[in-house]
């Protein structure tokens, strides 16, 4: 099969894929490419409420295909960091769902994800230092930002392969699921993420990932906006009802 990127959308949850098994699903420069624009086209869909990036088989990806870099590094950096930076960007929950490798690229792209399940046995390396590679000024504070200054220099300065537990513990993996479980746990998390206000969820996304680099006033004022939208919108007052009606709400944004 050629190398690619699959996507599916169900239940309000579009899953991408990651597939070129031959190389455990490593990212070709076309690969990278793609990944921008589809994400663009999955965020312009109100179908979609969340994300979940997934690779194909037993591997979450090994990262770039050397091939490329040997070729023009400089050309595939530029790429994985356009992917990276669109996937952070993407406006609801994105997901990184982990199986086996999660290295070099692919730690790239799981670190821009909200969120990171990952099964047992699952190992994460950021890689640069191998390759003789300087590392993305966003997806070195990314870094950072995610698993703190020690624990990036860790990773950054040594290439080392880290379990786990020691992801978990580091904060670089939010849960570990036992083997079989990954696929059952991110759909059902999925449901949840579904379930809640897609007002409250992008909002707070953009905030918490936005504040680091605003003045203290710009970030009140996006707050300020975004309160009032959840006032114009009546999902603030749906919720309380459906709290105290002991239903399900019925949240309406961004339709109103």
């Amino acid at each position: 099969m050629e190398p690619g990127l699959k996507t599916h959308v169900s239940d309000g949850t579009a899953t991408v894929t990651i597939s070129n098994t031959g190389k455990r699903n490593a990212m070709t420069v076309q690969m990278w490419r793609e990944l921008p624009p589809l994400l663009e086209r999955l965020a312009g869909d109100r179908s979609v409420r969340s994300l979940v990036l997934t690779g194909e088989g037993g591997t979450f990806c090994a990262g770039a295909d050397i091939g490329a870099l040997r070729d023009g590094a400089g050309e595939s950096q530029g790429l994985a960091v356009a992917a990276e930076e669109a996937l952070a960007a993407f406006p609801g929950p994105t997901l990184a769902a982990i199986r086996g490798y999660c290295v070099g690229g692919g730690a790239q792209l799981a670190a821009a994800c909200d969120l990171r399940f990952a099964e047992e046995g699952a190992l994460f390396g950021v890689t640069p230092a191998k390759l003789g590679v300087a590392y993305p000024a966003s997806a070195t504070r990314r870094l950072v930002r995610l698993v703190g200054l020690s624990a990036a220099k860790y990773l950054l300065f040594s290439g080392e392969l880290i379990d786990c537990a020691r992801a978990l513990r580091t904060g670089l993996v939010d849960e570990v699921l036992a083997e079989g479980e990954l696929g059952k746990r991110v759909a059902e998390f999925s449901a949840v993420l579904a379930s809640r206000s897609l007002l409250t969820q992008t909002a707070a996304k953009e905030l918490a990932n936005g504040t680091w680099d605003v003045p203290p006033a710009e970030a009140e004022e996006r707050g300020a906006y975004w309160a009032a939208q959840a006032r114009a919108s009546g999902d603030t007052a749906e919720g309380a009802a459906a709290f105290l009606e002991r239903r399900a709400p019925r949240f309406t944004w961004p339709t109103g």
